[in-house]
Order: C-alpha cells, then sequence, then structure tokens
C-alpha cells in the first residue's frame, strides 16, 4: 500500500513536470530582458516583450486582492462565528455555487455589470470579474481555518470580558491569520492565469497603460493572442509568457507554503 501511494503521488505530479519541461524547452530561449521591459511590437519585427501584460496582471490582481479580501475574510468570520443561522447556511451555499461558476459566466457578469452600462472595457472591470472568483474561496478557507481555533481561547477572552465580537477580532482572527494569508495567496495563485473573464472585460492593449479605467493588457491574454496567431516569433513570445505566468504562480504558491510552515510550526526554531 505504501508503494501504490508513492506511485499515485508520483503519478499526480507527472503532467506538472511534463508541462514545465515543454515550457522550459519552448519558451526559455524568449525569456530576455527585453521580454521584461519592452510592449509587444507588430507582427514580422524581432524583438519586443509583455511588459505592458505583466504590469497589468499586477494592477487587475491587485485590484481583485484590494476588493476580495476584505470581503472574502470578513464573509468567512462571519460564517465560522453563525455556523447554523439561517443567513449564514444560505451564505455557505451560494458560496459553494459561485465557487463551481465557469469563469467564462463571471466575466459575462462583469461585462453587463461595468462594461456595458460604461461602455467601455477597462482594467477596474477585470479586477470584478476576478474578485468574484476570489471570494467564495478565500470565504470558504477563512471560515475552515477560524474553526480549528480552539474554542477555549473564545472561552477565556469571553471570562475576561471581551465582547464577542471583539473576541472574533482580536483573538480568534489573529490565532487563524497564518492560515487565512495561506488562503488568501491561493486564491491569488488561482485568479493570476485567467483568461475567460478578462476577454470580456479588461480586454487587451497593445500599448503601456497603467489606468483602472481603461483597457489593460494581460499575461493570459496575450499569451492567448500570440499562440493563436500564424507567427513564429508570437508563437515563442506565448511560450515565454507562459513560462513566466507559471513561474509567477510558482512564487505565490511557495510563499503560501512558507505560511503554513510557520502556522504548523514545521521546520521552526
Amino acid at each position: 500500500m505504501v508503494a501504490l501511494t508513492y506511485a499515485a503521488a508520483l503519478l499526480a505530479i507527472v503532467p506538472l513536470i511534463l508541462i514545465l519541461v515543454y515550457l522550459l524547452r519552448a519558451g526559455a530561449s524568449s525569456v530576455t530582458l527585453s521580454f521584461f521591459i519592452r510592449n509587444p511590437v507588430p507582427s514580422g519585427e524581432p524583438g519586443g516583450g509583455m511588459a505592458n501584460a505583466i504590469a497589468g496582471t499586477v494592477i487587475i490582481v491587485l485590484t481583485a486582492s484590494v476588493i476580495g479580501l476584505p470581503i472574502g475574510i470578513g464573509s468567512g468570520l462571519f460564517l465560522a462565528e453563525q455556523r447554523g443561522g439561517k443567513v449564514a447556511v444560505a451564505i455557505r451555499f451560494l458560496s459553494d455555487v459561485l465557487n463551481g461558476l465557469p469563469s467564462i459566466v463571471l466575466g459575462i457578469f462583469a461585462w453587463q455589470l461595468l462594461v456595458r452600462p460604461f461602455r467601455h472595457f477597462s482594467a477596474l472591470s477585470g479586477g470584478v470579474a476576478l474578485t468574484a472568483m476570489m471570494i467564495p474561496l478565500v470565504t470558504r478557507t477563512t471560515e475552515e481555518m477560524i474553526r480549528l481555533v480552539p474554542v477555549s481561547m473564545r472561552e477565556a477572552a469571553l471570562a475576561l470580558g471581551y465582547t464577542r465580537w471583539r473576541t472574533s477580532l482580536t483573538v480568534v482572527l489573529r490565532t487563524a491569520m497564518p492560515g487565512i494569508v495561506t488562503g488568501a495567496l491561493v486564491a491569488i495563485a488561482r485568479i493570476a492565469g485567467e483568461t475567460a473573464p478578462l476577454l470580456f472585460t479588461a480586454f487587451g492593449n497593445s500599448f503601456w497603460s497603467l489606468s483602472p479605467f481603461k483597457p489593460i493588457a494581460a499575461l493570459p491574454m496575450q499569451i492567448y493572442i500570440y499562440a493563436i496567431s500564424p507567427f513564429d516569433d508570437w508563437h515563442a513570445q506565448a511560450w515565454a509568457g507562459a513560462l513566466v505566468l507559471l513561474g509567477l504562480v510558482l512564487v505565490i504558491s511557495l510563499a503560501a507554503r512558507f505560511v503554513t510552515r510557520r502556522r504548523f510550526g514545521v521546520g521552526g526554531d
């Protein structure tokens, strides 16, 4: 049985290893300094990069995090403290449903909410679309992490005269914060590579733009546009962009792993 579990674990990571090896072979040669500091160039011209797409990805993900993390953490705290309430049950159910919705549906929702009324695409609408994906993930993670906090800590704070909500905010939430941070980083890694919602909202931009109220480039969209083009130079740029995006997700995942190790005291002092 031990051998079978090792074999299953190996089979689980084989696809990731194959993807990483293929990306290194196809895109490593195009990951140069100009890739990070130059904007895309017209087809047929050598060089170029994805500086605008990298900056756009950072802006969109930051926008989604600023909006989604407070809402998700607050919702998770409410669900953990009001477990059996009718409102909590309804929110929990709706969060699970929202978590299972296809990302393209959330993109259409953001288009209907922010793009169509204002008659233009924007980085803000892209951030809202990714926010809708982030909130249920953070909500459920926060709820589970708070439930792991021992009941004795709540009782001790209440015995000292703390109100229930002060106990939740200053004792329970602080104790569960490393796990919540881990869940937040995982949610950020999850939305960083989404393409479908951005096609309906951020739309893309071949030029340098940092305004949240205008169309903006993003790595997933730029990879998609280059991958379906008939030009070999753009194909190489697409593989390079995929490699950079995978590296970004890997860094976020390693950060989440580091926080998890600190949370459970693994490898600590």
